[in-house]
């Protein structure tokens, strides 16, 4: 019996990202990119087991970040569930595999893939109001194992109200923090939060 048991996650193959033009951090050319990875032609569920160690292989896992105002939520994810790699490090991004269990279709198109977000944060988050959600980029990190086997879809949301609460356990001290703020703890973020900061700092600057 594997680690993931019967877990079957949504994949593309590394060659399909490379042909459309691999990349190191994040893009912000959504364009260029989810429509492939998207298609239903082109994305399938793999068990998690295989996934987790085949490079030929990027799990498509969404990453939402939540704006309130000028602020944005961060978390510290604790060590009670989740990814252990990830535990005690802070975040600013709720992120979470595809599973084939969450869908009846054998692959995924977008209207399908959206709506399975949504129902994903709301298993984390507790959120008050209303927000609107749009995809604001994608992440990549070749640099070690783990990040050469997942590509991130960058989610923001924009929330009406900063009344959030988490969901799950492993979810803790949340707070609504300014740019600056979340830069003076860039070091102690995950690695896909600290690419996430630096692309909003990127797309600030570029207002």
């Amino acid at each position: 019996m594997g680690k993931y048991a019967d877990e079957n996650v949504l994949v593309v193959s590394r060659e399909l990202f490379d042909r459309l033009g691999a990349f190191d951090g994040i893009t912000f050319e959504t364009e260029r990119y989810l429509p492939h990875l998207l298609d239903p032609a082109n994305n399938y569920f793999l068990s998690r087991d295989l996934a987790e160690d085949d490079p030929s292989h990027k799990q498509i896992i969404p990453y939402a970040i939540f704006r309130h105002g000028d602020r944005y939520l961060h978390y510290v994810r604790g060590g009670g569930g989740g990814e252990k790699r990830l535990a005690a490090k802070g975040s600013i991004g709720i992120g979470g595999h595809i599973n084939d269990t969450d869908y009846a279709a054998s692959s995924l198109d977008k209207d399908t893939y959206t709506i399975g977000v949504e129902r994903e944060i709301g298993e984390e988050l507790n959120l008050s109001g209303s927000h609107t959600q749009e995809i604001l980029g994608l992440i990549n990190d070749d640099s070690n194992e783990v990040g050469q086997v997942h590509l991130g879809v960058v989610h923001l949301f924009t929330l009406d109200s900063d009344e959030v609460s988490a969901g799950e356990d492993n979810i803790e001290n949340l707070a609504f923090l300014t740019l600056e703020e979340l830069s003076e703890r860039r070091e102690a973020l995950e690695t896909w939060s600290r690419i996430c900061l630096d692309g909003l700092l990127q797309l600030r600057r570029a207002e």
